[in-house]
């Protein structure tokens, strides 16, 4: 395998990391609202930590997406 391929495929590996971040956000999301539900007085206590956990797999996201670009742009 040549460098160029190694390089491309390690981007589009990364890049599946951006993907999984959707995945990760939606499930966030999901619990919070479903926790939310069954316990609508403690929904405001919980809405911090719905923010830090949204910024974590965002966070996490957006690095695979840097890595990708990287690989692809710069290595």
């Amino acid at each position: 395998m040549d460098m160029e391929a190694a390089r491309l495929l390690g981007a589009g590996l990364a890049a599946i990391g951006a993907g999984l971040a959707s995945l990760g956000v939606g499930n966030v999301f999901a619990k919070f609202l479903e926790g939310a539900l069954r316990n609508p007085g403690a929904a405001d206590s919980q809405q911090g930590r719905l923010f830090i956990g949204f910024a974590a797999a965002e966070l996490l996201g957006l690095l695979a997406f840097v890595i990708a670009i990287i690989l692809i742009f710069v290595a």
